[in-house]
């Protein structure tokens, strides 16, 4: 059976009740104008944290820049892989093929909030990164708050584990970004979707906890 995530109609269950709706589609389809206005600014080699089915690998792929994408999702993984797009099914806090070679990591669509702790998630991703790398990540809005969460994904059909999860306002991602070893260099919104730049700092070694998996 594939997973609810996968599935047109998938939402998110908390852990208090609350249910969300998830954007799939958006997910499914070819990366929008949106999304290519935040890959202008991506710099290659480029890791795509938490892919999906990899629609920003293959846009990135396009334009032929190197990128590998990581995903937890064996359907979402089966999906990219079947189009050819270069992702691998494992987390990012296991070794990642390239090592510290990345020079820009996107943390889009909510995957952020992976390992329910998004400075946690900062400082394994700048263990990946050259000096002075770049990570895009798109956040809630100002007005969200940032949150940890358990939840599990479900769908009329049935529902996933349930697994930690966070939240990230575009007003915390700031100090957030600070304490493990970024700048925050631009905040923007675009078409109801907010995003950060953060660059890491040149000076800055990931701790040894950046490693370790949640």
């Amino acid at each position: 059976m594939p997973s609810p995530l996968v599935t047109p109609r998938a939402r998110v269950r908390l852990f208090d009740g609350r249910l969300q709706d998830l954007n799939v589609e958006r997910w499914m389809a070819d990366a929008d104008e949106v999304d290519h206005r935040i890959l202008d600014r991506t710099r290659g080699p480029v890791l795509d944290v938490g892919c999906g089915p990899g629609r920003h690998v293959e846009a990135l792929a396009l334009r032929g820049t190197e990128v590998l994408g990581l995903d937890l999702s064996a359907d979402f993984v089966a999906m990219a892989q079947r189009d050819q797009r270069p992702v691998l099914l494992q987390s990012v806090f296991d070794p990642v093929p390239g090592g510290s070679r990345w020079r820009c990591a996107l943390i889009l669509d909510g995957s952020i909030g992976i390992g329910g702790d998004p400075g946690m998630l900062l400082r394994r991703v700048g263990h990946l990164l050259t000096s002075g790398g770049r990570v895009l990540v798109e956040t809630g809005t100002p007005d969200e708050p940032t949150e940890t969460l358990s939840l599990c994904i479900e769908s009329e059909t049935g529902e996933g584990n349930v697994f930690d999860w966070a939240t990230l306002s575009a007003s915390d991602a700031g100090p957030v970004a600070a304490r493990s070893g970024f700048d925050l260099t631009d905040l923007w919104e675009d078409a109801g979707r907010w995003f950060v730049q953060l660059e890491k700092r040149r000076w800055w070694s990931a701790p040894h906890e950046a490693v370790r998996r949640p």
